[in-house]
């Protein structure tokens, strides 16, 4: 029996079993994956639960790449039904999915969200570039010859005279997060690719450039928070020299005790990344399993009041808690999608 043979028949195996035990085991929706887009399906799952005959779905904040190990792990009721992701899908996530039997995945971009760098409202507000936070938080940064050498930055004015003169202590994402997958390329490779001393190595040792371009420092300035952004938001009020990295609608609704920073002269406010003048932005999404649906109740119902206008409109309840609204064209498409149950084409 070859590979795919083999794929299929787990994934049928794991379907007949779901359908026999759905009822007895689970009647509720699983959702794991994303910190940043958790808020947002909570407030769904809340009025879904209050305005349908179904259970409000069970919400896990575990990241977007732990979300996808658990979503990838297989069909039935022991893995997640949906899963949120402030990125997109990997190649390689797809496929550990199409290796785990999880074949028919319908994909939902939901809106946009900025990644902003805070501090206390008790500090003095800052105006950044993506190159003074590279510099600041990149492992290694070239040297006076252009060779790289560990970032001896000990503070803000050491990277930028006209920049603070306090320690760099910046708490953000783990690795896992969706949160500093868009970090790092939204920031610090494109800082990166504008230094010319990287410019040139990217030319002569691209995995260097790699590692150069989006390793972070591990020297204490950069403090891993996990992924919870709670934490983060208590830490900065107790340190007014410390940033934390997080999503805008984090920021949105903190505003009472932190400011976001300036990036490239632009705020990081609703109507800067919707007009897409804020630099440092990203759409978000969810994922779901196709096989899943009609099996486990009520997952076509909340996919249906998550893509309502009255949701993710202009309008919306979403956009009250700082998602950032999709054009009309694109979220008619997407609900369009949604509604087919469109499988995504893998790549």
């Amino acid at each position: 029996m070859n590979v795919k043979a083999l794929i299929a028949a787990g994934a049928l195996l794991g379907l007949t079993a779901m359908n026999s035990t759905a009822e007895a085991n689970r009647d509720y929706i699983s959702i794991v994956g994303s910190s940043t887009v958790y808020p947002f399906a909570t407030v769904v799952a809340e009025q879904f639960g209050k305005t349908s005959q179904f259970k409000s779905p069970k919400i896990e904040s575990t990241g977007s790449g732990g979300g996808f190990k658990l979503f990838c792990g297989g069909v039935g009721v022991d893995h997640p039904d949906i899963t949120n992701a402030s990125r997109a899908i990997k190649k390689s996530e797809q496929e550990q999915c199409a290796a785990n039997g999880v074949q028919d995945i319908v994909e939902v971009k939901i809106g946009y969200d900025g990644i902003v760098l805070a501090n206390a409202k008790s500090a003095p507000p800052v105006n950044l570039t993506r190159q003074d936070i590279f510099l600041a938080l990149a492992r290694e940064i070239p040297g006076p010859n252009g060779s790289l050498i560990a970032n001896p930055h000990k503070t803000w004015k050491d990277v930028n005279p006209e920049l603070p003169d306090v320690a760099i202590e910046v708490l953000g994402p783990p690795p896992t997060s969706g949160t500093r997958d868009a970090f790092v390329e939204l920031v610090m490779e494109e800082a990166a690719g504008k230094i010319e001393a990287l410019q040139a190595l990217k030319k002569s040792d691209e995995k260097a450039y790699k590692a150069a371009s989006q390793m972070v420092r591990e020297d204490g300035a950069y403090i891993e928070a996990g992924e919870n952004d709670n934490l983060i938001v208590q830490k900065l009020q107790a340190n007014p020299n410390a940033f934390g990295i997080f999503g805008f609608s984090f920021l949105d609704q903190n505003a009472d005790v932190i400011q976001g920073s300036i990036v490239e002269g632009e705020a990081p406010t609703f109507e800067n990344i919707a007009a897409g003048k804020y630099p440092v932005s990203r759409p978000l999404f969810f994922y779901v399993k196709k096989a899943h649906v009609g099996t486990i109740p009520g997952i076509a119902e909340y996919l249906a009041e998550f893509t309502s206008e009255k949701a993710w409109g202009p309008e919306g309840y979403l956009a009250d808690k700082g998602m950032i609204p999709m054009p009309d064209a694109e979220r008619a498409q997407f609900a369009a999608d949604v509604k087919e149950l469109k499988p995504m084409v893998m790549k």
